[in-house]
């Protein structure tokens, strides 16, 4: 038997920050990763907003950063107009194009440097209880099954979550858009503009977007996310980006070096996510950017609060709901009001005609960034497209 106060289980992000936090805290932490190399196979965009890393206590480095961007442009489907993001006018939008799995190690180095033990290859097999408190999981472990104790354990297995629910917590998401299916290639020999990260929306990828996120001259990943409910099978989604990619002479006369698969949530934060003993973090708590598909800063973020709170729990002994609720009301805080708004929209984009989001971007894209508001797009679109006030004044 092996004895920790902290199990944290998976190596992302959100478990090497859980990790981090609550061995610095002088807990005995232990990371657990069923994979044997962290951070690969990528599952990713590689996109990362530089906003949240003092908040996070990450300093940027050169080993994991493929691109520094000025911003991002946002075209409708016609290409004829973009919105234009700056740092100085959206920050959180703007960072960098990075190698996720250099990103990923450095943070679990960061881990075991604060004292973490980290196992790799080590998969969680199945949850420990005593009464209704977690207590554990039991793991394999260099070819044998290890019964691990802890005082508190943080689940950072991603949207699926397979230990939250062996522990008992809905993880199964019911409504199918709220499920992105992506294909990216990572392509050399492109003509993509290394100061920018572009996002097309309409029916090049419906309820959906496709992106380039640039990786230094002439290299970029190339890929596509679309609601599943908009798909007629599962080859489908390749075959948009592929359609994509040859009506654009920039990115056909290029080479494909990696092809990833997989798929995203986007639904709302999960309306509970802790049990005695327990905490979700990340993408197991649902707290994937709806819009954007992003969950690394908010992975990140959710893990140094689980990690505050079990110490919490720890210190005074206490590891019942109500003490487990102080993560999720930290959370919720954070998290949920921008999330649910930004779900809200994810909704309303689906059922907008190429035509009115050609319309949309063509209003915002004349708009002075720093006078952006409510208001100020809905006076646009008075004045410019009036029959379009009703149609969109749920997503305004």
């Amino acid at each position: 038997m092996q004895n920790y106060d902290v199990l944290v289980i998976g190596a992302g992000p959100g478990g090497s920050s859980a990790g981090r936090f609550a061995a610095r805290a002088g807990l005995k932490t232990l990371v657990i990763e069923k994979r044997p190399d962290i951070g690969s196979p990528v599952r990713c965009g590689e996109g990362l907003s530089k906003e949240w890393m003092k908040e996070g206590e990450i300093k940027p480095n050169s080993h994991w950063i493929s691109d520094e961007v000025k911003g991002a442009r946002i075209y409708g489907p016609s290409e004829k107009k973009a919105i234009t993001l700056t740092a100085e006018k959206a920050g959180n939008e703007v960072g960098f194009v990075v190698e996720r799995d250099k990103f990923d190690k450095e943070m679990a180095a960061i881990a075991a440097s604060a004292g973490a033990d980290i196992w790799v290859k080590s998969p969680a097999m199945s949850v420990i209880k005593e009464g209704d408190r977690i207590v554990g999981a039991n793991v394999r472990h260099n070819g044998t099954i290890e019964e691990v104790r802890a005082k508190m354990v943080i689940a950072a297995d991603g949207f699926e979550s397979e230990f939250g629910r062996w522990a008992g917590l809905k993880s199964i998401i019911l409504a199918k858009n709220d499920i992105i299916s992506c294909v990216e290639y990572r392509m050399i020999g492109v003509d993509s503009d290394p100061d920018y990260t572009d996002f097309y929306l309409g029916s090049c990828a419906p309820a959906g977007y496709l992106w380039v996120f640039p990786k230094g001259e002439h290299e970029a990943n190339v890929g596509i996310g679309i609601t599943i409910t908009a798909l007629k099978d599962r080859w489908e989604v390749r075959n948009y980006l592929d359609n994509w990619i040859k009506k654009h002479p920039g990115y056909s006369k290029g080479k494909t070096i990696q092809f990833i698969t997989g798929g995203v949530s986007v639904s709302k934060v999960k309306e509970k996510f802790t049990l005695p003993g327990l905490l979700l973090v990340g993408d197991a708590a649902r707290l994937i950017d709806p819009i954007t598909g992003g969950g690394i800063a908010n992975s990140y973020l959710s893990g140094k609060m689980a990690a505050s709170v079990a110490t919490e729990a720890i210190e005074t002994e206490n590891y019942t709901m109500e003490m487990m609720q102080k993560y999720e009301k930290m959370v919720k805080d954070k998290f949920q009001r921008k999330h649910l708004r930004n779900w809200i929209a994810k909704e309303k984009l689906a059922t907008l005609s190429d035509q009115t989001m050609d319309n949309l971007v063509d209003v915002i894209a004349e708009v002075k960034m720093n006078d952006i508001s409510v208001e100020t797009i809905l006076y646009a679109i008075q004045n410019k497209y009036p029959e379009m006030v009703k149609e969109l004044e749920d997503l305004l």
